[in-house]
């Protein structure tokens, strides 16, 4: 384990957890929040692009209390270091992510994935699914599609996605508001979740999560997809609750018919009026229901 940063005051107050460090196989420093008894079993909660473990903040705050809970942030987002040179492909992200399961001791692990965290979570339990227990699917994807909403194509594009991603904080910044529905978020929260990507150094990862996106098989990324997408067979009669925001401008309906098919026997509860950020966008009638399917009565 190694130092984790200190955190500023104000954003201490919403995310009042003491996170974590662990350096990875490839050298980096990764942030994670480690919270609720230590046992070799936890809720390992994975987020997405572009934001990080304080999407799970209230989720945590709700199951600590009983279950151990464990939400890392990505290399090159959140609290985790930011590294110029790093591979920031999916491969090294399940490797990272196994990395820290490993230096953990953990040996059943119950999943929640959000949006980026649903292929590096399921392609870690494609890898190892005699550890995997309960499943929790919030608006994400783990298989290929070709489906990509224009304006993130834009932020794909050579030369003029990276100056746009990097140069005018033109991913994380609309997610602020494009990501919720319901309400907007409070200007503390919009804070919060833009306070890693203050710079163009530090919003490296950002734009190299969106050059990640897989559309053909010419991608680097595609093959490691093709596998996580083909070892989901392993998990059709796992208990699962699928969550949806139902107003997702990325992932739409077409990702969700698509999880009823591989988790056919999942409780699926589809909210109309939220958004992508549906844990954030529609929390009180989320984490209830999160609660309720993985705390055991």
């Amino acid at each position: 384990m190694v130092d984790a940063p200190q955190l500023p005051e104000w954003l201490a107050r919403q995310y009042p957890f003491m996170p974590k460090s662990f350096l990875t196989a490839n050298g980096a420093r990764m942030s994670f929040v480690d919270e609720g008894p230590r046992t070799a079993e936890a809720v390992l909660m994975l987020h997405g692009n572009p934001t990080w473990s304080f999407y799970f903040r209230n989720l945590i705050r709700e199951l600590a209390p009983t279950q151990r809970c464990i939400a890392p942030d990505h290399v090159g987002m959140g609290l985790s270091e930011k590294p110029a040179d790093y591979d920031y492909t999916l491969a090294t992200r399940i490797a990272d992510l196994a990395g820290l399961v490993e230096t953990l001791g953990l040996k059943r692990i119950h999943l929640v994935v959000h949006d980026w965290g649903g292929a590096i979570g399921f392609g870690f339990a494609a890898r190892h699914p005699e550890m995997i227990g309960r499943l929790v699917v919030l608006n994400t994807a783990a298989f290929a599609s070709t489906q990509i909403p224009a304006r993130i194509a834009l932020c794909k594009a050579p030369g003029f996605g990276p100056f746009l991603v990097r140069g005018f904080n033109g991913f994380a910044w609309p997610a602020t508001w494009m990501a919720m529905h319901r309400r907007p978020l409070t200007p503390p929260q919009k804070r919060a979740y833009l306070f890693p990507y203050r710079s163009w150094a530090k919003r490296i990862a950002v734009s190299a999560f969106v050059r990640d996106i897989p559309l053909d098989a010419s991608h680097v990324s595609w093959n490691t997809l093709a596998a996580t997408e083909a070892g989901l067979v392993e998990f059709k009669d796992r208990p699962a609750l699928i969550v949806w925001g139902g107003k997702d401008f990325c992932f739409n309906d077409s990702f969700l018919a698509r999880w009823r098919e591989i988790l056919p026997g999942a409780r699926c509860v589809r909210i109309a009026d939220a958004g992508h950020y549906v844990l954030e966008d529609a929390d009180a009638e989320v984490i209830p229901l999160i609660r309720d399917h993985l705390v055991p009565r």
